[in-house]
């Protein structure tokens, strides 16, 4: 059943916690709180007891199964006795209500209470009655005194009063007041020193170019090579031994074409 068929206003819906032991005696006064309101008790379980100890007229007292096959029994104040396992029953119950609904929750009956609250969309007050709430159990922790040990006793005493102090001579001297070494004047760098004879004291330079030596032709060694007298890769001579030309003519030269002059043109005699 939806809750849209639910005409009871969410501050006239109301929980009573309350214990099963208690719960029948506080039936009684809210029966007899409203008197002249049309009451409806519904309960999961059998009727009969509840039946016998209460005797209004103007009360009903139903179980889920009778209350399915009565759709025409409807209340003013809904009295739900406990709580149904299936939260759906529980709306069915409430649809019968047109002014007001309460609950009489035991803590065992806490989980069966979320998925109500679910289906509501909202969580429904609990208002305890004074003389009917559950007792808070206090326990009373004693603390327990620590148990003093015996000390241990040592064969040797270890106070820091008893061991000998250690007499430091007035005249030692410590680690850094020693004196720093003093260089000696005549001490000189190392860039100081003389040079050798014959040491210009300045090195060439890796990267500076020498003056290339002229190659010379040689001649030819057994197989025919010619022989130069520097690297094979600088040589400017012919494979024969003769000087190579800086530019040599092409071998093949075009075709040559004539081209005569063109003849003046005669100018026409008047």
């Amino acid at each position: 059943m939806s809750a849209n068929s639910i005409t009871v206003k969410h501050n006239k819906h109301r929980i009573h916690p309350c214990p099963n032991d208690k719960k029948l005696s506080l039936l009684n006064l809210l029966i007899a709180n409203n008197t002249k309101s049309k009451i409806l008790v519904v309960t999961a379980n059998s009727p009969e007891l509840l039946k016998e100890s209460v005797n209004c007229e103007n009360v009903t007292i139903m179980d889920d199964k009778e209350l399915l096959g009565s759709k025409d029994v409807t209340c003013e104040l809904l009295i739900s006795y406990d709580l149904p396992i299936a939260a759906i029953v529980y709306m069915s119950r409430l649809a019968r209500a047109t002014d007001a609904a309460l609950i009489l929750l035991d803590s065992s009956e806490q989980k069966q209470l979320y998925p109500i609250e679910t289906l509501l969309g909202r969580v429904i007050k609990q208002d305890l009655v004074e003389g009917f709430a559950y007792e808070e159990s206090t326990k009373m922790v004693v603390a327990q005194k620590p148990v003093e040990r015996p000390k241990r006793e040592y064969a040797f005493k270890t106070d820091p009063e008893d061991k000998p102090k250690y007499d430091k001579k007035p005249f030692d001297k410590k680690s850094f007041d020693k004196p720093k070494y003093d260089k000696k004047p005549f001490d000189k760098p190392k860039f100081d020193k003389p040079k050798r004879d014959g040491d210009s004291g300045d090195k060439a330079k890796k990267w500076e170019k020498k003056d290339k030596q002229p190659n010379k032709f040689l001649g030819k060694d057994e197989n025919g090579k010619s022989i130069f007298s520097g690297k094979s890769g600088d040589r400017n001579h012919r494979h024969d031994g003769s000087k190579r030309e800086s530019y040599d003519a092409p071998k093949k030269v075009g075709r040559k074409i004539n081209i005569k002059a063109r003849k003046p043109k005669e100018a026409p005699e008047e």
